[in-house]
């Protein structure tokens, strides 16, 4: 049995290649997607679709509808939502993907550091695992297939 999952939250930093590369390292049957980790590609895919748009709110508003295109359709084929609340950048895709995944009745683990609890609790409480780092929920993924 192979899960996939989707690795939602913020994409400047490696936490994907981190879990992932574990995940390899352990066997684990997963295989993962997630949004476009590539900042201006995902800025830019509006226009590169529909040409120059005339302000950047509109740019901003053609690539938002081609990538909540793109979260939904591999969201919706995905076994399970991993979403990570980092502490630097700000977190407004990371809230909404996990809104999605709890919207769709996906399985959702939440990362989040501690410090963050209080801002995060109506949404940990709607996850089904909450934990504080990626090697805890590389744990829980293991756990899944003992």
């Amino acid at each position: 049995m192979k899960f996939t999952v989707y690795l939602a939250g913020e994409i400047h930093t490696s936490w994907r290649e981190e879990l992932i590369d574990k995940a390899q390292a352990l066997d684990l049957p997963l295989e993962f997607v997630g949004p476009m980790t590539d900042h201006e590609r995902s800025d830019n895919i509006g226009e590169a679709v529909m040409g120059t748009q005339p302000s950047s709110i509109a740019k901003d508003e053609a690539a938002s509808q081609i990538n909540n295109l793109r979260t939904e359709l591999l969201m919706k084929k995905s076994d399970l939502v991993i979403a990570l609340f980092g502490e630097k950048y700000k977190q407004w895709n990371t809230a909404m993907d996990a809104s999605a995944a709890i919207s769709l009745q996906k399985p959702l683990i939440l990362i989040r550091p501690e410090n963050l609890h209080h801002p995060l609790k109506e949404l940990s409480n709607k996850a089904n695992v909450t934990v504080e780092t990626v090697n805890q929920a590389l744990k829980v993924l293991t756990y899944v297939f003992e």
